[in-house]
């Protein structure tokens, strides 16, 4: 497995993150939720623009680097007594290598710093690959959730957890 290196992203980093995020989402969501969709939530929630509202919001942003390559980026927030790992990227080319073990443990050592007991994220129900990750990392579907996201488009989710006390 090889190594990467999180780094705390601030403003000036969230061009290239958006960017990846561009690469990513039109590779990986487009087949689960349509072109149209993809451009919409890119804009809405992926842009620099977005990204930048979030920062002001309280959304912690990393950077995964491997050597000096770009490979990914994860965001999170504290949501009453959970940390809510808002986003969990990686390039298409690297996934299953381990990487996103690496950052959900990252997010695991976050948590555990912030006092709170456990991590919630939502995915999409049609998205297996990341479901059946999220579950051997050790995360359980607790809800099902449907979000009006405007632009008359909806996020058909499931929310899953990970009980830092059960690990």
């Amino acid at each position: 497995m090889q190594s990467i290196l999180i780094t705390k992203a601030n403003e000036s980093d969230l061009t290239a993150i958006a960017n990846l995020a561009d690469i990513i989402w039109r590779e990986h969501y487009t087949p689960i939720i349509g072109p149209e969709q993809v451009e919409y939530m890119l804009g809405k929630f992926q842009s620099a623009s977005a990204m930048s509202q979030q920062l002001l919001e309280g959304v912690d942003y990393y950077s995964l680097w491997l050597d000096d390559l770009l490979i990914g980026y994860l965001s999170f927030y504290t949501k009453g007594d959970a940390l809510f790992l808002s986003k969990i990227y990686v390039l298409s080319q690297l996934r299953g290598q381990g990487i996103g073990q690496q950052a959900v443990d990252f997010v695991k050592q976050q948590a555990q710093s912030k006092g709170l007991d456990r991590i919630q994220l939502t995915v999409n129900k049609y998205n297996t690959g990341s479901i059946t990750a999220y579950e051997r990392m050790g995360f359980k579907k607790t809800e099902e959730v449907v979000m009006d996201i405007g632009g008359g488009f909806v996020m058909d989710d499931y929310v899953m957890e990970f009980f830092l006390n059960d690990s």
